[in-house]
């Protein structure tokens, strides 16, 4: 069994913290294209420092796409083995990359062992909870076909994805409530919510 832990970065304390608590075996840092100076100094600095006892690899994301890094974060667990032991680490790097490892972790929290965030002050571990996306398969197969289609007809939308019409216009309230759905001068449309609760 490998434990592998997957971590945003920023700075590289709280990653040399949680990888050594864990006892890490493999390392995968979500970075950014365009690494700035500092960004860059911390990967040095942990590949200086860990770079002998584990595996270290990079993922380069978008900054502020929460569901491009939420998809490159489900990518990531998909090719790891199932033996694999999977730590996440939202505590380095932009906000906005921390909630996309996030809430890709929660698309996959069957193969999650621990969220986790590191506390500056005394860089202790707070356990984060483990939520999961919760819909029907009715529900489902409505946001994986809005995803890649535009519906002109409801009757023909119900038809494609086998649910009777009542059924249909129940879901699509219930994800509306849920903001998975919105109503769009274009029609039904998925939010950027609804896309990471599909991955």
């Amino acid at each position: 069994m490998t434990k592998v832990l997957i971590a945003t970065i920023y700075v590289f304390e709280p990653i040399i913290a949680s990888s050594t608590k864990v006892g890490a075996d493999r390392l995968i840092l979500l970075i950014d294209k365009e690494p700035d100076e500092k960004q860059q100094k911390s990967l040095d600095i942990i590949k200086q420092s860990l770079g002998t006892v584990l595996e270290i690899k990079t993922v380069a994301t978008d900054i502020y796409d929460i569901v491009d890094v939420a998809k490159e974060t489900v990518k990531i667990i998909d090719l790891l083995s199932d033996k694999d032991e999977i730590y996440v680490d939202i505590t380095a790097g932009r906000k906005t990359k921390a909630l996309g490892l996030l809430f890709g972790a929660y698309a996959r929290i069957n193969r999650i062992k621990r969220i986790m965030y590191v506390k500056e002050e005394d860089k202790s571990i707070v356990s984060l909870p483990r939520l999961s996306y919760s819909l029907s398969p009715g529900q489902h197969k409505i946001v994986n076909y809005l995803v890649n289609h535009e519906v002109t007809s409801m009757s023909r939308f119900a038809t494609k994805i086998e649910l009777s019409q009542a059924m249909l216009y129940k879901h699509i309230r219930e994800l509306k409530e849920m903001d998975i759905l919105e109503e769009t001068k274009e029609g039904l449309k998925v939010t950027d919510y609804g896309r990471i609760v599909v991955l």
